[in-house]
């Protein structure tokens, strides 16, 4: 539609035909308003493409916070508490605690909801938690080159992986420590 602003909605991947008759599918704004979507001409089914959903924790170990450095795109080499998407049928407590069995060998207990970050213009709603360490021993696991814990004074705030890193940890240490980020701390642009 012409004039209408582009929108996540608007596109895609993967998605030609109608999984209902096998009609092609068509771009279609539906209300005034809303995105356009993908509808089939033959049998109106309408294609809604849904947010992902990722969970995550921050997780201190003797005053320190831990994080690990990516090992897989995007952002490689950055820095992230653990955290990943959540499987379908999964509570998102649930995958947090397991993404922090898988990335960095610690079994957690997410204790309370920190934030839920969104953006505009990405598919991922993430999910984060605080979260308590209750077993296993500080480890690389899958998904990452390295981990480490960091004074809260002392995070890579310029070495950060997403938008949603740099924001939960900001929201962590207001909440926990009543401290601020750095005044010279950028945060990252969106892989």
């Amino acid at each position: 539609m012409s004039g209408h602003p582009t929108h996540p909605h608007d596109a895609a991947p993967g998605w030609s035909f109608c999984p209902q008759c096998a009609t092609r599918l068509e771009t279609r704004l539906l209300r005034p308003g809303e995105p356009t979507r993908l509808a089939c001409p033959a049998c109106d089914f309408i294609l809604f493409l849904d947010p992902k959903v990722a969970a995550g924790c921050i997780l201190e170990i003797d005053g320190r916070i831990v994080l690990l450095r990516r090992a897989i795109p995007p952002a490689v080499g950055k820095w992230v508490y653990p955290g990943g998407y959540v499987d379908r049928g999964e509570t998102v407590p649930a995958a947090a605690a397991r993404e922090a069995l898988e990335e960095v060998c610690l079994q957690v207990e997410p204790r309370s909801l920190l934030g839920v970050y969104s953006y505009a213009g990405s598919p991922i709603v993430v999910v984060v938690y605080v979260a308590e360490v209750v077993g296993g021993t500080l480890a690389v696991g899958d998904e990452a080159l390295e981990v480490r814990t960091f004074a809260p004074e002392a995070l890579p705030w310029n070495d950060l992986a997403f938008p949603s890193t740099f924001d939960a940890l900001a929201d962590y240490l207001r909440r926990v420590h009543a401290m601020e980020p750095p005044a010279d701390a950028t945060d990252p642009a969106p892989p």
